[in-house]
């Protein structure tokens, strides 16, 4: 065998070994993945076997009197965490164009950045404490005005949490894509007469959906399981909420507030059924909104 045959030999097994350590790796995420879902499924039996579907449509949650139903903390979890996405997505959309087309470079460019970077390494109990000592008090103030109880906390201040909590991560993720818009592309409608505004509108936004909606994506992940700051703001009444300043719960802050004092087989297996709703909403979200991505790909 001449060096020639034996430098091809190598090649082809160091690529062996790597798909095979490719194969590996996706492999123990599926196991991974799987290994949460199916312990968390049999956590759940003695819950689904008791209550059965009444789990999913009852609105009550009596652990003294043995009724446990999720709509009130799915309700809860959905409102806080769609109504967020919606509160962040003007700010984050801003902060990603102005930070991906308009200040790429420089000394503000980098401020802001390392602004964005410390927003999303805040842990979350800080910004509960935050939102109990600031926003609370200004909230009492705003319901007061709208004719509403003045709880201070609540649906409507937990998702002003979540909002400023997510927009790091879909302005970080579409300030990427924005930049990776092709210049000739831009070029091109300038040099056909476009204003900037318009080449935003028709050639960076229309290239870029595909990564904005990952971002977007990737934030709603974030909402929805976020825990301590809304556990700590949102009231923790487990009822239905009547309205976005009512107090309320949601399935990740009832599990928090819940679990350690969890007393008998069917409470404890109803709070690990409550977070396998929440693996499964959370999964179904992401399933449609990766179909979302695919079909909005340029």
């Amino acid at each position: 065998m001449n060096l020639k045959q034996q430098s091809a030999l190598h090649l082809q097994s160091r690529e062996l070994i790597f798909r095979v350590s490719l194969w590996i790796s996706g492999g123990l995420i599926f196991l991974l993945v799987g290994g949460i879902f199916f312990t968390l499924l049999f956590g759940s039996v003695p819950s689904i076997k008791t209550l059965g579907i009444h789990f999913l449509i009852g609105t009550d949650w009596d652990p003294v009197s043995g009724h446990f139903g999720a709509v009130s903390f799915l309700t809860g979890t959905l409102l806080t965490s769609f109504l967020a996405v919606m509160l962040s997505l003007p700010f984050s959309m801003a902060v990603s164009l102005f930070l991906g087309e308009y200040f790429t470079r420089g000394r503000l460019s980098m401020i802001l950045q390392s602004a964005l970077e410390l927003l999303a390494g805040i842990p979350s109990v800080i910004y509960g404490f935050w939102g109990l000592y600031s926003l609370v008090p200004i909230m009492q103030s705003f319901q007061m005005k709208m004719g509403a109880t003045p709880y201070g906390v609540g649906i409507f201040t937990a998702s002003l949490i979540l909002a400023i909590m997510i927009i790091p991560y879909s302005a970080a993720i579409s300030r990427e894509v924005i930049q990776l818009v092709p210049r000739d592309l831009k070029e091109a409608a300038y040099s056909m007469g476009a204003t900037r505004f318009e080449v935003l509108m028709t050639i960076v936004l229309p290239y870029a959906r595909s990564g904005i909606f990952a971002g977007i994506l990737l934030s709603m992940g974030r909402a929805l399981g976020e825990t301590m700051a809304v556990t700590m703001v949102i009231g923790n009444a487990n009822r239905f909420p009547a309205s976005l300043f009512d107090l309320g719960n949601t399935m990740a802050s009832v599990i928090a507030n819940e679990f350690t004092e969890a007393t008998g087989d069917l409470y404890l297996s109803s709070l690990i059924e409550l977070g396998l709703l929440l693996f499964l909403v959370t999964a179904i979200i992401s399933f449609i909104g990766k179909k979302v991505i695919k079909r909005y790909t340029v």
